[in-house]
């Protein structure tokens, strides 16, 4: 066997060292671990629908007549009518052709990289983009150009070095995940137009929370499929259930069916979740006062940390993150905010960059502005 445990040793010594807290309640807002009860603001339950009863509902009567397991891949026999309910409806959703499901948001955007991209082709994106990006660039075998965060200025000049009449695709988070800020998505859209590029955005932490009717930020930009031709989001996050979906034109999805083996070799997810998902973008659609809430909630924590005088990100999402800096001093506050029973996760590297370890505050419809004041108490006494 590996010799693994000083590797072990070195990480804990170094604050990278991570740690499983055992949930024993239902997702939200408030966390029962280890018999006490936590006020938590570290869900990506954005919108409270996480354990909503009519959610819950709708996935005990799939159960009931669909069984748990869908017992083969969608290209087999796995594929149901609720599946592909729920696929269409996130097509009409999002204002797309054609959607397809797929069972987490990592395996979407390896099935993306991988069914459109090959070893002469060039892929782009942004330094801070989420793993699962990267990851997917990597294993395409595709040349991967990486452009700093946001610098639209520098993205061009990449665009315009890298001339090549192989295929050149841009990928980047909609909403990035450590620091809550968006993607220039107006400019981005426009320069992958003007080099032949085709733009493709991660909305997982978008999708629910931005635009009107909770379309995520590419109904907040009034970016169509023409201008932003690929779109992945997650399910498990304001949604409320679980899996991802990629949304696009008739030709992408088609050819994603057709070559995308983290499609092709996985067993389909639960019909059961695809009800819940169904009834869960009806509450979005419908439910309006749950962005709202959560704007309002936003706000009223950055007023909050600033006359704390907390340096804030230039974040108008759930994600507002607390800069610290050195590992250890991150973990501490974060453990001293457990002691007052609050949880608010540390994030260190390799998640977020060097000197950059984080307390990421995320905020859920679900929370009252006492919950938002418990914390700005806690932390003005830290």
């Amino acid at each position: 066997m590996f010799e693994l445990k000083s590797e072990l040793v070195s990480k804990r010594e170094a604050g990278l060292y991570r740690e499983r807290r055992v949930n024993a309640s239902a997702q939200g807002v408030h966390s029962l671990i280890e018999g006490k009860q936590y006020l938590s603001f570290c869900s990506n339950d954005y919108l409270g629908l996480a354990n909503h009863p009519a959610i819950k509902k709708a996935f005990v009567d799939a159960v009931e007549q669909y069984g748990v397991g869908s017992g083969a891949a969608h290209l087999i026999n796995g594929h149901s009518q609720l599946h592909h309910d729920c696929e269409q409806r996130l097509a009409e959703f999002t204002g797309r052709d054609r959607a397809l499901l797929f069972s987490n948001g990592y395996t979407a955007n390896l099935a993306i990289a991988s069914a459109l991209l090959g070893r002469k082709d060039l892929v782009f994106q942004d330094r801070l983009n989420h793993a699962s990006l990267i990851d997917a660039a990597r294993l395409s075998g595709a040349k991967l150009v990486r452009y700093r965060h946001n610098d639209t200025g520098h993205l061009q000049r990449q665009l315009e070095h890298h001339q090549s009449s192989s295929r050149k695709l841009l990928m980047t988070d909609g909403v990035f995940s450590m620091d809550g800020d968006c993607a220039d998505l107006d400019n981005i859209s426009q320069l992958c137009t003007a080099n032949n590029a085709c733009c493709m955005v991660d909305d997982a932490h978008g999708f629910g929370v931005l635009g009107v009717n909770g379309g995520g930020l590419l109904e907040d930009l009034d970016l169509n499929q023409q201008q932003v031709p690929i779109l992945m989001a997650t399910l498990g996050k304001a949604v409320g259930t679980a899996g991802a979906f990629i949304a696009g034109s008739d030709d992408l999805i088609e050819t994603l069916i057709q070559q995308a083996r983290p499609y092709i070799y996985t067993t389909a997810s639960p019909s059961a979740i695809s009800a819940a998902t169904l009834c869960s973008l009806d509450l979005i659609e419908r439910e309006n006062w749950r962005r709202q809430k959560l704007a309002e909630l936003i706000d009223y924590l950055r007023c909050g940390l600033s006359a704390l005088e907390f340096e804030l990100m230039a974040s108008n999402t759930p994600i507002q993150p607390i800069i610290i800096g050195d590992n250890q001093r991150a973990l501490a506050i974060s453990e001293k905010l457990l002691k007052q029973g609050l949880l608010v996760t540390a994030i260190r590297p390799p998640t977020v960059p060097e000197g950059s370890a984080r307390l990421r505050v995320t905020l859920s419809a679900a929370h009252e502005k006492q919950d938002v004041d418990k914390l700005l108490n806690a932390l003005n006494k830290l």
